[in-house]
């Protein structure tokens, strides 16, 4: 079977959500979703939402999980999280897989839903040149640095990365202001 090429970003389908931005992440093990309102009942039945209300692809309606692990991942900078795990229904690329996501509030990330390696290995074949999804970073520290750097390079450099570039949480931002 010849394998689909993936960009660094994708539109994929899970669970009966449609079109959702997904981050391929080929330094990352495993693959991760957005949920909300985990919970395990009295029956030990794994209860959760997909995404959550601050989503524009929040449905509101509860997915069960019969069968689902509990596993400790670590994240890029080093923080060490419980999290569910449990298959769920992808397709990427063309192709439908089940596959193995981590629950987590992805709400703050640019992605709601990262691809991993595991469930990447050995199915595709990743051209990071390539960019399905043009979602651009919310993180309002990271807008407001790409507007100085646009408009002046130099000035940017001089005024903003020296004093911040090590620390920045000495960035306040306040709405409608600059550095």
């Amino acid at each position: 079977m010849k394998k689909a090429t993936l960009g660094s970003t994708e539109f994929v389908n899970i669970a009966g959500y449609h079109d959702i931005p997904a981050k391929i992440d080929t330094g990352a093990d495993s693959s991760s979703i957005w949920a909300s309102h985990i919970h395990v009942d009295q029956n030990n039945i794994l209860t959760f939402q997909l995404f959550d209300k601050k989503s524009p692809f929040y449905t509101g309606e509860t997915i069960e999980r019969k069968e689902f692990k509990a596993v400790v991942v670590r994240s890029a900078s080093g923080e060490e999280q419980i999290r569910y795990r449990t298959n769920l229904q992808l397709t990427i690329g063309g192709r439908k897989i089940n596959a193995m996501f981590t629950l987590a509030n992805r709400g703050n990330n640019n992605f709601p839903v990262l691809i991993g390696r595991r469930t990447l290995s050995g199915k595709f074949l990743i051209d990071v040149s390539k960019n399905h999804s043009r979602i651009r970073p919310k993180n309002s520290k990271t807008k407001l640095i790409q507007k100085l750097i646009e408009k002046n390079p130099r000035e940017f450099h001089e005024l903003y990365y020296k004093k911040y570039a090590k620390d920045v949480n000495k960035i306040k931002i306040k709405k409608g202001a600059s550095l």
